[in-house]
């Protein structure tokens, strides 16, 4: 483990390096490089043995960019779906307004934000999710619609939590 830690060490640099050309920030870069170190080291097992380190470490460096990027354009699609707009300076009203319906998006069952994102955020159609869950189009319907009223009530605050219901 000692001869492991050595070499982590050594390769700390570089993968800051690549991390700043990256990000373009340093607090960024540290950040992604500390999520690649966590990574590697829980994932220590999976690795080759005959496997180039470096090369390793690079990859999933690189992989944890990618995905921290995906999820930062999913969430500016979402705030831009929840404000109404694309503005570069939104009022503070509105971005408090987006903040809580992000808060109450987020208390939703799994159903119901996966319902609100390939419909509203994904733009897929009522007959593509019906595809997607193998329900009827009039099923998608109804339960994208309690999803929704869910989300305004949730988001004015005239629930704690949403309802549950099982459905077959």
């Amino acid at each position: 483990m000692h001869e492991l830690d050595e070499q982590l060490r050594e390769l700390i640099p570089r993968l800051r390096r690549f991390a700043v050309s990256l990000t373009r920030n340093a607090s960024s870069a540290d950040d992604l490089v500390q999520s690649t170190l966590e990574r590697a080291i829980i994932r220590w097992a999976d690795k080759r043995l005959e496997g180039d380190l470096r090369a390793w470490l690079f990859s999933i460096l690189y992989r944890q960019f990618l995905d921290a990027h995906r999820r930062s354009r999913r969430y500016a699609r979402m705030l831009e779906f929840f404000t109404g707009r694309d503005d570069a300076q939104p009022s503070v009203e509105r971005t408090v307004m987006a903040q809580s319906t992000l808060q109450a998006f987020d208390r939703l069952n799994t159903e119901q934000r996966a319902l609100l994102l390939w419909v509203s955020v994904e733009g897929l159609s009522y007959k593509e999710v019906a595809e997607i869950l193998d329900v009827p189009v009039g099923t998608v319907m109804s339960r994208l619609s309690r999803a929704r009223q869910a989300l305004r009530q949730l988001s004015d605050g005239e629930i704690a939590s949403p309802s549950l219901r099982i459905l077959k």
